[in-house]
Protein backbone atom coordinates (compact mmCIF):
# COMPACT_ATOMS: atom_id res chain seq x y z
CA UNK A 1 0.00 0.00 0.00
CA UNK A 2 2.71 2.52 0.97
CA UNK A 3 4.47 2.42 -2.38
CA UNK A 4 1.21 3.13 -4.17
CA UNK A 5 0.49 6.08 -1.92
CA UNK A 6 3.96 7.59 -2.15
CA UNK A 7 3.77 7.41 -5.93
CA UNK A 8 1.24 10.28 -5.93
CA UNK A 9 3.72 12.92 -4.73
CA UNK A 10 4.33 15.60 -7.40
CA UNK A 11 2.35 13.63 -10.01
CA UNK A 12 2.89 15.86 -13.05
CA UNK A 13 6.63 16.17 -12.52
CA UNK A 14 6.97 12.44 -11.85
CA UNK A 15 5.00 11.54 -14.95
CA UNK A 16 7.00 13.91 -17.14
CA UNK A 17 10.28 12.52 -15.79
CA UNK A 18 9.19 8.91 -16.22
CA UNK A 19 7.94 9.48 -19.76
CA UNK A 20 11.15 11.22 -20.82
CA UNK A 21 13.36 8.56 -19.26
CA UNK A 22 11.36 5.70 -20.76
CA UNK A 23 11.52 7.30 -24.22
CA UNK A 24 15.29 7.74 -24.02
CA UNK A 25 15.83 4.18 -22.86
CA UNK A 26 13.69 2.77 -25.67
CA UNK A 27 15.45 4.87 -28.33
CA UNK A 28 18.91 3.92 -27.11
CA UNK A 29 17.91 0.33 -26.35
CA UNK A 30 19.66 0.35 -23.00
CA UNK A 31 19.93 -3.07 -21.40
CA UNK A 32 17.71 -2.36 -18.42
CA UNK A 33 18.50 -5.64 -16.72
CA UNK A 34 22.11 -4.61 -16.21
CA UNK A 35 21.08 -1.47 -14.38
CA UNK A 36 18.13 -2.95 -12.52
CA UNK A 37 18.33 -3.24 -8.72
CA UNK A 38 16.76 -6.69 -9.17
CA UNK A 39 18.56 -9.71 -10.59
CA UNK A 40 18.38 -10.07 -14.35
CA UNK A 41 16.82 -13.54 -14.09
CA UNK A 42 14.34 -12.58 -11.37
CA UNK A 43 10.71 -13.08 -12.34
CA UNK A 44 8.28 -10.19 -12.29
CA UNK A 45 5.66 -10.29 -9.54
CA UNK A 46 2.94 -7.65 -9.92
CA UNK A 47 0.91 -6.32 -7.01
CA UNK A 48 -2.49 -4.59 -7.09
CA UNK A 49 -5.14 -3.71 -4.51
CA UNK A 50 -8.62 -2.64 -5.64
CA UNK A 51 -9.94 -3.04 -9.20
CA UNK A 52 -12.81 -0.70 -10.03
CA UNK A 53 -15.02 -0.34 -13.07
CA UNK A 54 -13.97 3.29 -13.61
CA UNK A 55 -11.23 5.21 -11.80
CA UNK A 56 -12.50 8.80 -11.81
CA UNK A 57 -15.71 8.30 -9.81
CA UNK A 58 -13.74 6.53 -7.06
CA UNK A 59 -10.55 8.58 -6.85
CA UNK A 60 -11.93 11.15 -4.39
CA UNK A 61 -13.82 8.63 -2.27
CA UNK A 62 -10.85 6.50 -1.24
CA UNK A 63 -7.06 6.36 -1.54
CA UNK A 64 -6.38 6.80 -5.28
CA UNK A 65 -3.07 4.93 -5.14
CA UNK A 66 -4.94 1.76 -4.19
CA UNK A 67 -7.08 1.78 -7.33
CA UNK A 68 -6.75 0.53 -10.87
CA UNK A 69 -9.60 0.50 -13.36
CA UNK A 70 -10.53 -2.68 -15.13
CA UNK A 71 -9.51 -1.12 -18.46
CA UNK A 72 -6.08 -0.07 -17.19
CA UNK A 73 -5.46 -3.47 -15.63
CA UNK A 74 -6.21 -5.04 -19.00
CA UNK A 75 -3.72 -2.68 -20.67
CA UNK A 76 -1.06 -3.67 -18.16
CA UNK A 77 -1.68 -7.38 -18.70
CA UNK A 78 -1.82 -7.17 -22.50
CA UNK A 79 1.37 -5.12 -22.65
CA UNK A 80 3.31 -7.43 -20.35
CA UNK A 81 2.03 -10.55 -22.11
CA UNK A 82 4.11 -9.57 -25.16
CA UNK A 83 7.28 -10.21 -23.17
CA UNK A 84 6.31 -12.32 -20.15
CA UNK A 85 4.68 -15.68 -19.66
CA UNK A 86 2.14 -15.48 -16.84
CA UNK A 87 2.31 -18.29 -14.28
CA UNK A 88 0.68 -18.97 -10.94
CA UNK A 89 2.55 -18.29 -7.72
CA UNK A 90 2.77 -22.05 -6.96
CA UNK A 91 4.57 -22.72 -10.22
CA UNK A 92 6.72 -19.63 -9.82
CA UNK A 93 7.64 -20.53 -6.24
CA UNK A 94 8.59 -24.08 -7.12
CA UNK A 95 10.83 -22.88 -9.95
CA UNK A 96 12.56 -20.45 -7.57
CA UNK A 97 12.87 -23.14 -4.92
CA UNK A 98 14.45 -25.61 -7.31
CA UNK A 99 16.55 -23.00 -9.12
CA UNK A 100 15.15 -24.11 -12.47
CA UNK A 101 15.80 -21.67 -15.33
CA UNK A 102 12.85 -20.48 -17.40
CA UNK A 103 12.92 -20.46 -21.19
CA UNK A 104 11.31 -16.98 -21.23
CA UNK A 105 10.68 -14.18 -18.70
CA UNK A 106 8.01 -15.10 -16.15
CA UNK A 107 5.42 -12.93 -14.43
CA UNK A 108 2.86 -13.53 -11.70
CA UNK A 109 -0.16 -11.39 -10.76
CA UNK A 110 -1.13 -10.79 -7.12
CA UNK A 111 -3.77 -8.77 -5.29
CA UNK A 112 -3.61 -7.62 -1.67
CA UNK A 113 -6.24 -7.08 1.02
CA UNK A 114 -9.14 -9.11 -0.37
CA UNK A 115 -11.36 -6.30 -1.65
CA UNK A 116 -14.69 -7.44 -3.05
CA UNK A 117 -14.33 -5.39 -6.23
CA UNK A 118 -11.37 -7.56 -7.27
CA UNK A 119 -13.76 -10.49 -7.39
CA UNK A 120 -16.28 -8.46 -9.35
CA UNK A 121 -13.96 -6.71 -11.82
CA UNK A 122 -10.62 -8.53 -12.02
CA UNK A 123 -11.51 -12.21 -11.76
CA UNK A 124 -13.71 -12.30 -14.89
CA UNK A 125 -10.95 -10.53 -16.83
CA UNK A 126 -8.30 -12.97 -15.62
CA UNK A 127 -10.46 -16.00 -16.38
CA UNK A 128 -11.21 -14.70 -19.89
CA UNK A 129 -7.51 -14.21 -20.60
CA UNK A 130 -6.44 -17.46 -18.94
CA UNK A 131 -4.09 -15.63 -16.55
CA UNK A 132 -3.54 -17.21 -13.11
CA UNK A 133 -3.30 -14.97 -10.07
CA UNK A 134 -3.07 -14.91 -6.27
CA UNK A 135 -5.24 -13.12 -3.73
CA UNK A 136 -3.81 -12.30 -0.29
CA UNK A 137 -6.63 -11.85 2.21
CA UNK A 138 -6.92 -10.49 5.74
CA UNK A 139 -8.44 -13.54 7.42
CA UNK A 140 -10.28 -11.80 10.28
CA UNK A 141 -12.27 -9.69 7.82
CA UNK A 142 -13.40 -12.32 5.31
CA UNK A 143 -17.18 -12.54 5.29
CA UNK A 144 -17.65 -9.43 7.43
CA UNK A 145 -18.63 -5.86 6.64
CA UNK A 146 -15.66 -4.47 8.56
CA UNK A 147 -13.29 -2.15 6.72
CA UNK A 148 -9.54 -2.49 6.77
CA UNK A 149 -7.90 -0.29 9.37
CA UNK A 150 -6.10 1.88 6.81
CA UNK A 151 -9.40 2.54 5.04
CA UNK A 152 -10.99 3.48 8.34
CA UNK A 153 -8.09 5.82 9.07
CA UNK A 154 -8.25 7.45 5.65
CA UNK A 155 -11.98 8.10 5.99
CA UNK A 156 -11.55 9.53 9.48
CA UNK A 157 -8.71 11.81 8.39
CA UNK A 158 -10.60 12.92 5.28
CA UNK A 159 -13.52 14.00 7.45
CA UNK A 160 -11.30 15.66 10.05
CA UNK A 161 -9.23 17.47 7.40
CA UNK A 162 -12.10 19.92 6.96
CA UNK A 163 -10.61 21.42 10.12
CA UNK A 164 -7.03 21.23 8.86
CA UNK A 165 -5.28 23.44 11.43
CA UNK A 166 -7.06 21.78 14.33
CA UNK A 167 -6.27 18.31 12.95
CA UNK A 168 -2.55 19.11 12.60
CA UNK A 169 -2.37 20.38 16.18
CA UNK A 170 -4.31 17.36 17.45
CA UNK A 171 -2.03 14.87 15.68
CA UNK A 172 1.11 16.61 16.95
CA UNK A 173 -0.13 16.35 20.53
CA UNK A 174 -1.44 12.81 20.20
CA UNK A 175 1.73 11.42 18.61
CA UNK A 176 3.88 13.09 21.27
CA UNK A 177 1.83 11.55 24.07
CA UNK A 178 1.98 8.18 22.31
CA UNK A 179 5.81 8.42 22.34
CA UNK A 180 6.11 8.20 18.56
CA UNK A 181 9.71 9.06 17.54
CA UNK A 182 10.40 12.63 16.46
CA UNK A 183 11.42 11.59 12.93
CA UNK A 184 8.05 9.89 12.41
CA UNK A 185 6.19 12.89 13.83
CA UNK A 186 8.01 15.09 11.32
CA UNK A 187 6.95 12.81 8.44
CA UNK A 188 3.35 13.04 9.60
CA UNK A 189 3.57 16.83 9.86
CA UNK A 190 4.92 17.08 6.31
CA UNK A 191 2.04 14.96 4.99
CA UNK A 192 -0.73 16.73 6.87
CA UNK A 193 -2.12 18.51 3.81
CA UNK A 194 -3.33 15.33 2.10
CA UNK A 195 -5.40 12.57 3.79
CA UNK A 196 -3.90 9.80 1.63
CA UNK A 197 -0.29 10.81 2.32
CA UNK A 198 -1.14 11.38 5.97
CA UNK A 199 -2.62 7.88 6.19
CA UNK A 200 0.55 6.46 4.66
CA UNK A 201 2.81 8.34 7.06
CA UNK A 202 0.81 7.22 10.09
CA UNK A 203 0.61 3.57 9.03
CA UNK A 204 4.39 3.45 8.70
CA UNK A 205 5.00 4.45 12.32
CA UNK A 206 2.02 3.08 14.28
CA UNK A 207 1.29 -0.39 15.56
CA UNK A 208 -2.17 -1.84 15.02
CA UNK A 209 -3.12 -1.07 18.62
CA UNK A 210 -1.97 2.55 18.37
CA UNK A 211 -3.83 2.94 15.08
CA UNK A 212 -7.06 1.77 16.69
CA UNK A 213 -6.50 4.14 19.60
CA UNK A 214 -5.95 7.00 17.16
CA UNK A 215 -9.18 6.12 15.34
CA UNK A 216 -11.06 6.27 18.62
CA UNK A 217 -9.47 9.62 19.48
CA UNK A 218 -10.32 11.04 16.05
CA UNK A 219 -13.94 10.02 16.45
CA UNK A 220 -14.11 11.56 19.94
CA UNK A 221 -12.57 14.84 18.79
CA UNK A 222 -13.91 15.22 15.25
CA UNK A 223 -16.97 12.98 15.10
CA UNK A 224 -17.51 9.81 13.11
CA UNK A 225 -16.55 9.72 9.46
CA UNK A 226 -19.38 8.85 7.05
CA UNK A 227 -18.28 5.83 4.98
CA UNK A 228 -17.46 6.64 1.38
CA UNK A 229 -17.95 3.92 -1.23
CA UNK A 230 -18.46 1.42 1.57
CA UNK A 231 -19.55 -1.37 -0.77
CA UNK A 232 -16.33 -1.16 -2.76
CA UNK A 233 -14.25 -1.25 0.41
CA UNK A 234 -15.88 -4.40 1.76
CA UNK A 235 -13.89 -7.64 2.01
CA UNK A 236 -14.74 -10.78 0.07
CA UNK A 237 -16.94 -13.53 1.43
CA UNK A 238 -15.84 -17.12 1.96
CA UNK A 239 -18.07 -18.11 -0.96
CA UNK A 240 -16.23 -15.67 -3.23
CA UNK A 241 -12.87 -17.08 -2.19
CA UNK A 242 -14.04 -20.65 -2.83
CA UNK A 243 -15.28 -19.64 -6.27
CA UNK A 244 -11.96 -17.96 -7.02
CA UNK A 245 -10.13 -21.15 -6.08
CA UNK A 246 -12.27 -23.13 -8.51
CA UNK A 247 -11.30 -20.62 -11.20
CA UNK A 248 -7.58 -21.07 -10.62
CA UNK A 249 -6.87 -18.18 -8.23
CA UNK A 250 -4.45 -19.06 -5.40
CA UNK A 251 -5.47 -17.80 -1.96
CA UNK A 252 -2.74 -16.62 0.40
CA UNK A 253 -2.54 -14.90 3.76
CA UNK A 254 -2.18 -11.18 4.36
CA UNK A 255 -2.18 -11.64 8.16
CA UNK A 256 -5.16 -11.70 10.53
CA UNK A 257 -5.73 -7.95 10.83
CA UNK A 258 -3.38 -6.24 8.32
CA UNK A 259 -0.97 -5.27 11.08
CA UNK A 260 2.34 -3.89 9.82
CA UNK A 261 4.51 -6.70 11.20
CA UNK A 262 7.67 -4.61 11.61
CA UNK A 263 5.74 -2.40 14.07
CA UNK A 264 4.30 -5.22 16.17
CA UNK A 265 5.53 -6.82 19.38
CA UNK A 266 6.81 -10.39 19.11
CA UNK A 267 3.76 -11.63 20.99
CA UNK A 268 1.46 -10.45 18.18
CA UNK A 269 3.43 -11.94 15.30
CA UNK A 270 2.45 -15.56 15.87
CA UNK A 271 -1.26 -14.80 15.72
CA UNK A 272 -0.93 -12.53 12.69
CA UNK A 273 0.90 -15.23 10.75
CA UNK A 274 0.00 -18.66 12.20
CA UNK A 275 -3.61 -18.02 13.12
CA UNK A 276 -4.33 -16.49 9.73
CA UNK A 277 -2.95 -19.53 7.94
CA UNK A 278 -4.88 -21.94 10.14
CA UNK A 279 -8.14 -20.05 9.65
CA UNK A 280 -7.80 -19.97 5.87
CA UNK A 281 -6.89 -23.65 5.67
CA UNK A 282 -9.83 -24.61 7.88
CA UNK A 283 -12.38 -22.67 5.85
CA UNK A 284 -11.00 -23.28 2.35
CA UNK A 285 -9.74 -26.84 2.72
CA UNK A 286 -6.37 -26.19 1.03
CA UNK A 287 -2.80 -25.73 2.13
CA UNK A 288 -1.88 -22.03 2.43
CA UNK A 289 1.73 -21.65 1.30
CA UNK A 290 1.95 -17.96 0.40
CA UNK A 291 2.06 -14.84 2.57
CA UNK A 292 2.21 -11.13 1.69
CA UNK A 293 3.57 -8.71 4.29
CA UNK A 294 1.01 -5.99 5.11
CA UNK A 295 2.28 -2.69 3.70
CA UNK A 296 5.10 -4.74 2.18
CA UNK A 297 7.14 -4.15 5.33
CA UNK A 298 9.36 -6.75 6.95
CA UNK A 299 12.24 -7.14 9.36
CA UNK A 300 14.17 -10.20 10.50
CA UNK A 301 11.72 -10.91 13.31
CA UNK A 302 8.75 -10.79 10.95
CA UNK A 303 10.48 -13.05 8.42
CA UNK A 304 11.27 -15.55 11.17
CA UNK A 305 7.63 -15.55 12.31
CA UNK A 306 6.47 -16.20 8.74
CA UNK A 307 8.95 -19.07 8.44
CA UNK A 308 7.90 -20.60 11.74
CA UNK A 309 4.26 -20.39 10.70
CA UNK A 310 4.92 -22.77 7.82
CA UNK A 311 4.75 -20.54 4.76
CA UNK A 312 7.02 -21.46 1.86
CA UNK A 313 6.85 -18.16 -0.01
CA UNK A 314 6.28 -14.56 1.06
CA UNK A 315 6.17 -11.24 -0.80
CA UNK A 316 7.35 -7.70 -0.06
CA UNK A 317 7.57 -4.38 -1.93
CA UNK A 318 11.29 -3.95 -1.27
CA UNK A 319 13.95 -4.24 -3.95
CA UNK A 320 16.16 -6.53 -1.86
CA UNK A 321 15.70 -9.86 -0.12
CA UNK A 322 16.63 -11.45 3.17
CA UNK A 323 19.86 -13.32 2.44
CA UNK A 324 18.97 -16.27 4.62
CA UNK A 325 15.36 -16.57 3.47
CA UNK A 326 15.06 -15.11 -0.06
CA UNK A 327 11.91 -17.12 -0.81
CA UNK A 328 10.20 -15.40 2.12
CA UNK A 329 11.11 -11.94 0.82
CA UNK A 330 10.21 -12.06 -2.88
CA UNK A 331 10.04 -8.52 -4.35
CA UNK A 332 6.97 -7.22 -6.13
CA UNK A 333 6.21 -4.20 -8.30
CA UNK A 334 3.03 -2.46 -7.11
CA UNK A 335 0.95 -0.76 -9.79
CA UNK A 336 -2.13 1.48 -9.86
CA UNK A 337 -4.09 3.59 -12.34
CA UNK A 338 -1.46 6.29 -12.87
CA UNK A 339 1.73 4.32 -12.23
CA UNK A 340 2.53 3.94 -15.94
CA UNK A 341 1.12 7.07 -17.58
CA UNK A 342 2.79 10.02 -19.27
CA UNK A 343 2.47 13.71 -18.38
CA UNK A 344 -0.95 13.91 -20.05
CA UNK A 345 -2.25 10.94 -18.09
CA UNK A 346 -2.18 8.54 -21.05
CA UNK A 347 -0.92 4.99 -20.61
CA UNK A 348 2.65 4.63 -21.89
CA UNK A 349 3.81 1.03 -22.47
CA UNK A 350 7.47 2.08 -22.34
CA UNK A 351 7.07 3.23 -18.72
CA UNK A 352 5.46 -0.06 -17.72
CA UNK A 353 8.27 -1.95 -19.43
CA UNK A 354 10.86 0.02 -17.45
CA UNK A 355 8.97 -0.60 -14.21
CA UNK A 356 8.64 -4.30 -14.96
CA UNK A 357 12.38 -4.60 -15.42
CA UNK A 358 13.00 -2.84 -12.11
CA UNK A 359 14.56 0.28 -13.59
CA UNK A 360 12.15 2.92 -12.27
CA UNK A 361 11.22 1.49 -8.91
CA UNK A 362 13.97 3.03 -6.79
CA UNK A 363 13.96 1.90 -3.18
CA UNK A 364 10.27 1.02 -3.41
CA UNK A 365 9.47 2.13 0.14
CA UNK A 366 12.44 0.15 1.41
CA UNK A 367 14.23 1.18 4.58
CA UNK A 368 17.06 -1.28 5.04
CA UNK A 369 17.71 -0.16 8.60
CA UNK A 370 14.36 -1.65 9.58
CA UNK A 371 15.26 -5.07 8.24
CA UNK A 372 17.82 -6.06 10.83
Amino acid sequence: MMHALSSMAGPKLRRLTKAALASVLCRTRVNLHVRSPLRAAAPLVLGYHRVVERFDPKRHQTMPGMLVSRAMLERHLDTLARRYHFVGVDELGEMLEEGRPADRPLAAVTFDDGYRDVYENAVPLLVRKGIPAAMFVVSDLVGTRQLLVHDQLFLALSSASRQAARLSAFLARWLTVAAVPASARLSVARASGDPAQLTAALMVCLSQELTRRLLSALESNFGGAPPADAEGLLPMTWEMLADMQRKGITIGSHSCSHARLANEANSALSRETSASRERLEQRLGVSIRHFAYPNGSFNSTAVRAVAESGYRFAYTICSHQDRQRPLLTIPRVLLWEYSSVDASGEFMPEILDCQARGFMNGKRACQRRSHR
